[in-house]
């Protein structure tokens, strides 16, 4: 059995508070968007945890015995881009694979929902980011339900027997990974309504941000109930053991990206990770290469 399958590391649910619980029990009201006004202090704690990543990482790596998936949902202007940036920057890009997913395209309509976040998956030995993922499809969609035409050209299923369907088909994806040997962490990044807005008016105002704005986040933004009832709904049908959600206040950015930072740094720590041994043969033939190459430097220090 996987050391993922009935239980996540350890020190991660000991000390986060912000995990979403496996009883399905959470409400909207249970998310918080704030959780410290003071931005002062964070910005050394993240640079601190990053550099504790760095060993994490290289033995996780050299080991190639897991692999790490961190899932980045959030509203737009949350923040998504960039914790992603701030949490891993410092990480061996070699070791680090990150996907992400916008529109769906032809092709990737023709296949079932979890077929394109599939090929991303990272390698053992490998961390894998997705911005965004198949959340989409429980999210958004459900949101927007007139997005499932494209997906269905010969008849949308029944909602009511959809929506269970696809967490059903995600929790089972989900359990079939951990028993594969990948550790996920899941991150919802809760920005409130007034920050949302204060972020995007921030794109309009400063000219080297309005590449970012888009007309459309705004009007997303005012499904904002729609989207935190799916929300709910998600937390509670897929937060498990063995893929565990958690939900971070997004208004304090730097205050957010530490929480993430910790996260992931306490979580690769529960990790059982060992470098690989030679065996005797390969031993005993580095030995001999190591005595030939000490002659070697040898021979031209007298010379």
């Amino acid at each position: 059995m996987s050391i993922f399958e009935s239980k996540p590391p350890k020190s991660v649910l000991a000390d986060s508070p912000w995990l979403a619980p496996f009883d399905g029990s959470i409400q909207a009201a249970d998310l918080k968007t704030s959780a410290s006004k003071r931005s002062v202090g964070f910005n050394s704690k993240l640079k601190k945890e990053r550099r504790q990543l760095q060993p994490l990482q290289e033995a996780l790596y050299a080991g190639k015995q897991y692999s790490v998936l961190c899932i980045f949902q959030a509203l737009d202007a949350a923040g998504k881009d960039g914790t992603i940036r701030e949490v891993f920057s410092d990480l061996d890009p070699a070791g680090v694979r990150v996907a992400a997913f916008k529109k769906p395209t032809k092709l990737e309509l023709a296949h079932d929902f979890l077929w394109r976040t599939t090929l991303q998956l990272p390698q053992r030995g490998e961390i894998g980011i997705f911005n965004r993922s198949y959340y989409e499809e429980v999210l958004s969609v459900r949101v927007h339900p007139e997005f499932l035409e494209a997906q269905y050209p010969g008849g949308v299923p029944e909602t009511e027997t959809l929506w269970p369907a696809r967490y059903q088909a995600i929790r089972e994806h989900e359990r079939h990974l951990a028993t594969a040997n990948t550790l996920i962490l899941k991150f919802w990044l809760n920005v409130s309504a007034d920050e949302q807005a204060q972020r995007f008016l921030d794109r309009i105002n400063e000219q080297d941000k309005r590449w970012k704005f888009s007309a459309r986040d705004v009007y997303e933004s005012g499904f904002r109930r729609d989207y935190d009832a799916a929300l709910t709904d998600m937390l509670n049908e897929t937060s498990r053991p063995w893929a565990p959600w958690f939900v971070i206040p997004a208004d304090n950015k730097p205050f957010m990206r530490y929480q993430v930072a910790s996260i992931v740094h306490q979580a690769l720590s529960d990790l059982p990770l060992e470098y690989p041994q030679p065996d005797v043969q390969d031993s005993n033939e580095m030995d001999g290469i190591a005595e030939r190459l000490r002659k070697q430097l040898d021979r031209k220090s007298k010379s």
